[in-house]
């Protein structure tokens, strides 16, 4: 089994003939992604890449069956192209692209309340299965498959936790880069969710990033959750304490009422295991 993608879900790529949609496409498709379409409204060709274009995400979808959207367009065109996406009822969508601002996510946000479509982004390295497909830019990191699921906020730092997994012997199962922005479409228990009800996986990997209230939010609906996989949380701590803020309130930094302490005391007594650097990741992973 696997989280969001494997070898069989159909690909369209929205974006398909820029400069490094074609590059990352490329290898996607060397790698096995099933990559079935590209979208480019002021088409002029009938193919890219030996890929079959098409003006519309609904045309396409009706055309080749796809199920999944991987999004490479410019910032200033991104909300109107993953609304798109939303209106032809793809499954997933996978942003790629950054510099989106938060006014027009905010409205891609409320579009996806009345949508089944799972939002990944934006500017995220995207999703993996490994040995099976992705969907993103994910550098050449993966020795194999794995029984680890890794959902995270922080794209350098997944890539070095990999690496040490890798050393490790584990492997993944699923990797998720939710994305770097303020405001993304999906958070951290959305993906749990699925890696608790994924056979393959058997303990999941959260990165956090500093700030922000995803994974308070995570936390909070974990205590609610009778049957979950464990979970170890990598939470790096944040060089600006609270006390050198002066007069700027936790709210302001964080989005909520807690300071860095009372946020990890949160995510332990949730049932996660927290740690500070990759070393004590290492470590807990041992112990399972």
């Amino acid at each position: 089994m696997s989280v969001l993608i494997d070898k069989k879900t159909k690909v369209l790529v929205q974006g398909i003939t820029g400069t490094q949609a074609s590059f990352h496409v490329q290898r996607a498709i060397k790698y096995g992604t099933n990559i079935v379409a590209g979208v480019v409204p002021n088409k002029k060709e009938n193919k890219h890449l030996g890929i079959p274009l098409y003006k519309t995400v609904k045309d396409a979808k009706k055309k080749t069956g796809a199920t999944a959207s991987m999004i490479f367009v410019p910032a200033k065109n991104a909300k109107d192209a993953i609304i798109e996406a939303i209106e032809a009822k793809m499954e997933l969508i996978v942003v790629i692209t950054s510099g989106i601002t938060v006014s027009d996510m905010m409205e891609v946000k409320e579009k996806l309340k009345n949508s089944d479509t799972i939002l990944i982004g934006p500017n995220t390295p995207g999703v993996i299965t490994p040995t099976e497909a992705y969907m993103g830019i994910f550098p050449d990191i993966f020795d194999g498959t794995g029984n680890i699921g890794i959902v995270s906020r922080s794209s350098t730092l997944t890539y070095e936790v990999i690496l040490e997994i890798n050393k490790l012997g584990f492997g993944e199962s699923t990797v998720v880069g939710l994305g770097d922005d303020f405001i993304i479409g999906s958070n951290h228990i959305n993906i749990i969710e699925k890696f608790n009800k994924d056979k393959k996986t058997k303990a999941i990997v959260l990165i956090g990033g500093i700030g922000g209230y995803y994974e308070l939010e995570t936390a909070k609906q974990l205590l609610n959750i009778k049957k979950k996989k464990p979970i170890i949380a990598l939470m790096l701590e944040d060089p600006t304490p609270l006390s050198d803020m002066n007069s700027i309130s936790s709210e302001v930094i964080y989005g909520d009422e807690y300071n860095t302490k009372q946020r990890l005391e949160l995510l332990k007594n949730s049932g996660m295991i927290v740690v500070n650097n990759i070393s004590e990741l290492k470590e807990e992973l041992l112990k399972l």
